[in-house]
């Protein structure tokens, strides 16, 4: 297959080589979209305070998480479907789900922000968010739903370019966008002093400038991915393969918010210093979440260009090999964020409080992310291949109904932070062996061409 440009083809090569370099600009990427999380805590926690930074971090964070984490899950089916006729050199079909894609996605995207526009209040006020931070939480979440299209936009453009190879142009549009929000942020409030609100329009503003990047990219592109007039419609068969694989992905997203929501109930009931201290330590082990979410895609992306183009050795390979690179990565994270952490955090917050349980947390979670690894890698394996359905259930039973019974039990007999901590690991180990199993038992199946491979989706509409 032709490549036009600076794409990179899965479908050949070292594995493992293909893999890194795929995934190393994917990650500078995902790294830069957590620096805009991180640059927001610095910024809040150094300069407005302790209050502001439980507004900004707290409930507000949970709730963005929670949609546009669904919406970002749901665009995994897009980009699953564009990649496997990526794969197929499948000329006609690659720019119909391009241009289905962005269409949907707009539409989507429209809507949410005029429903979270509505229901801000009324869901902060359910979540029992702190009265001290409640007007700050308000008008931080409201001002960021107004400009979550670009956002959503350019997240939907990021997949696509992903999707077929080219993860080095969304890393490049993601440091000039990053670059704007350090300067707004330090320009609103620092220069104009416009507090919380001055955060979430850098925020917005920053979002608009990357998406505007990449929806150009798209359009001037040479190659058989490029967003054209003709394809800017729905394709009623395309869109239907993208939900059949991206809809059990968004409602996984969506129960891991609604757990972490009801642990942010749980949590805001504990104060503002634990509350601060949760977002902070969100912020300094950002960086492992940040890379997981890479490489799952790097997986996600590898298998799903492979199977579109009948190569089903190279996808076994691929997902053992894979695993081993991830798991290798997370301890070497894991060491790295504990030997740092405790010199980082007087650079975002000046409360020695909110240091000391933010450390706490930090070095109870860390060591443990290593059950994360195989919940990641096969999560991606499985969604390249386009089954998600049992995975997507496997994990809402496996993390997000465990969390939620733990609140109500264990968590109602000993209301401490050690007490909401540990429910995270319980539910990762319970899902790591039940999701072990399901993949052993499947894998001969799933990695089965179906008729006409590299023609046809795994699973056609």
């Amino acid at each position: 297959m032709k490549r036009l440009e600076h794409t990179t083809d899965l479908t050949e090569g070292v594995i493992w080589k293909k893999l890194l370099l795929y995934f190393l600009p994917l990650a500078a990427g995902t790294l830069f979209q957590q620096l805009y999380n991180a640059v927001d805590a610095l910024v809040v926690g150094r300069f407005i305070g302790t209050g502001a930074l439980a507004a900004v971090g707290g409930s507000p964070a949970i709730v963005i998480q929670l949609v546009i984490g669904f919406v970002v899950a749901l665009s995994s089916g897009a980009s699953v479907v564009i990649a496997q006729r990526y794969g197929a050199d499948d000329r006609e079909n690659t720019g119909r789900a391009v241009g289905t894609a962005i269409c949907a996605f707009f539409i989507a995207g429209l809507l949410m922000t005029v429903l979270m526009l509505f229901l801000a209040k009324p869901i902060l006020y359910m979540m029992r968010t702190p009265a001290d931070t409640m007007a700050d939480a308000i008008l931080y979440m409201r001002l960021f739903f107004a400009g979550s299209l670009f956002m959503i936009l350019y997240n939907m453009g990021a997949g696509i370019l992903s999707a077929v190879g080219n993860a080095a142009r969304t890393f490049f549009f993601l440091v000039v966008s990053c670059l704007c929000n350090i300067g707004l942020d330090l320009l609103f409030v620092t220069v104009f002093s416009m507090g919380v609100s001055g955060v979430a329009l850098a925020t917005v503003l920053s979002q608009m400038i990357s998406c505007i990047f990449i929806l150009r990219d798209l359009c001037r592109t040479k190659e058989i991915y490029r967003l054209t007039r003709e394809n800017l419609r729905i394709d009623r068969k395309l869109l239907k393969q993208m939900m059949k694989i991206g809809l059990p992905t968004g409602l996984q997203s969506s129960m891991f918010g609604i757990s972490n929501f009801i642990l942010t109930v749980a949590i805001n009931g504990l104060g503002t210093v634990v509350v601060a201290s949760w977002a902070m330590s969100g912020k300094i082990d950002g960086i492992y979440w940040a890379v997981s979410q890479a490489f799952g895609t790097a997986l996600m992306n590898f298998v799903a260009q492979n199977y579109g183009a009948g190569k089903t050795e190279r996808i076994r390979r691929g997902a053992r090999i894979g695993t081993i690179v991830f798991l290798i990565m997370t301890v070497i994270l894991s060491v790295t964020i504990l030997l740092l952490a405790k010199q980082i955090l007087p650079v975002f917050t000046k409360d020695p409080a909110v240091q000391t349980t933010t450390w706490r947390i930090i070095t109870f979670f860390v060591p443990v992310y290593v059950t994360w690894t195989l919940i990641e890698a096969l999560g991606g394996i499985l969604r390249g291949l386009g089954d998600t359905l049992i995975p997507a259930i496997i994990m809402a039973i496996g993390i997000c109904a465990v969390r939620i019974i733990w609140v109500f039990t264990a968590y109602r007999t000993w209301p401490t932070l050690i007490t909401i901590s540990i429910c995270y690991p319980v539910s990762w180990v319970l899902t790591d062996l039940a999701l072990g199993i399901y993949y052993l038992k499947k894998r001969k199946a799933l990695f089965i061409p179906a008729e006409g491979a590299g023609k046809q989706p795994l699973f056609p509409a």
